[in-house]
């Protein structure tokens, strides 16, 4: 019996909460987008976490840690949402890679560069968090909207205390 149950697949379940189902499957879409780009935007953190050399070292290895524990955080509640509104969530790094909106590091830079470039990701998470937000009011779905609107402030600030930190 117990190895039947390892069998199972996660997929698409019934819903009926008040979205119907190809809202709630196109709002999985964009959950599945901010989900790969949040975790292509961890990675990149962690690599800059490792990475980051200069005066500003003590600073940014902290705020970094602080960015990606909360990215980690954020990634596994988006994901759950996906499941929460009837659909299966990403899984594997390329699927993640192919939904982000955030590019992979591929190339060691200057610590001064990595941490322009997150901020400019945190920028484009902010403007992708908005389409969310959007797409989840069109069809009256204040929960993803809500998760989403917090999401939004997280990325402006970690921006900004980024540029601060390289200013």
């Amino acid at each position: 019996m117990a190895h039947e149950s390892m069998e199972t697949v996660a997929k698409e379940f019934p819903v009926d909460a008040g979205v119907d189902r190809t809202d709630r499957k196109k709002l999985a879409k964009m959950l599945t987008r901010i989900v790969g780009s949040s975790h292509v935007l961890y990675a990149k953190t962690r690599g800059v976490h490792w990475n980051v050399v200069g005066p500003a070292f003590y600073s940014l290895h902290k705020m970094t840690e602080e960015h990606y524990e909360d990215l980690n955080t954020a990634v596994d509640d988006m994901a759950e949402r996906i499941r929460a509104i009837g659909f299966a969530a990403p899984i594997g790094i390329s699927e993640m890679i192919e939904n982000s909106v955030i590019d992979d590091q591929k190339k060691l830079l200057p610590a001064h560069e990595m941490v322009k470039d997150l901020v400019e990701d945190h920028e484009k998470m902010a403007r992708l968090m908005r389409e969310g937000v959007a797409a989840a009011d069109e069809v009256e779905d204040v929960k993803t909207a809500d998760l989403l609107t917090e999401r939004i402030g997280v990325h402006e600030e970690a921006a900004w205390m980024l540029r601060a930190t390289i200013s």
